[in-house]
């Protein structure tokens, strides 16, 4: 997940970069994003002006991504975050989940990465580290509860983000669905 907004250490990342390639890495490949998320943010360097898009712009500006509903999303949270907040997002999970196309992940994400408040960030690839490391032998479908709770034991209340960004990258090039690379895993 290697993506461009990642901040230099001892710099806060900038909140509109994460949100937008949280948004953008849904369902979608890093490789693939990082294209995308350079237009966008060429295109629209602020929320602000991403907020006064038109819609069918920043829709064109999407075509390929696929799962147009997050454009749609994104458009209408960068309109409610200028029109609700002053062009600023909140930093709370709670407060972020009210906003159009921001579920419980994203609003994590973007609490722990962006804010480095205690967010417990579970994706696809938390889920399996969690299931393996605890050797929870139900599929992680029916262990959503369970991987949660032994999360909330292990998830750092000091530098959230990078720990949540370092088991993304854990389970995206070690700890694979398939073939996991188990002899490099710390």
């Amino acid at each position: 997940r290697k993506f461009p907004w990642r901040a230099e250490p001892g710099k806060d990342p900038n909140v509109y970069h994460v949100w937008i390639s949280e948004i953008m890495l849904q369902q979608t490949r890093t490789a693939t994003a990082i294209p995308y998320f350079n237009r966008f943010i060429t295109r629209w360097p602020t929320l602000k002006a991403l907020a006064c898009a038109p819609r069918d712009e920043v829709l064109h500006a999407w075509s390929g991504l696929g799962y147009y509903a997050r454009a749609r999303n994104l458009h209408a949270c960068a309109q409610a975050l200028v029109k609700l907040h002053g062009g600023s997002f909140p930093s709370s999970v709670n407060d972020l989940r009210l906003l159009p196309g921001i579920g419980p992940y994203t609003a994590a994400a973007i609490s722990a990465i962006a804010f480095n408040q205690p967010a417990v960030v579970i994706d696809a690839n938390v889920e399996r580290i969690m299931a393996r490391l605890f050797t929870i032998p139900k599929p992680t479908s029916q262990a959503k509860p369970q991987i949660k709770k032994l999360a909330l034991k292990i998830f750092p209340a000091e530098r959230p983000g990078d720990f949540a960004q370092g088991l993304m990258d854990l389970g995206a090039q070690v700890c694979t669905p398939k073939n996991p690379v188990c002899g490099d895993c710390p």
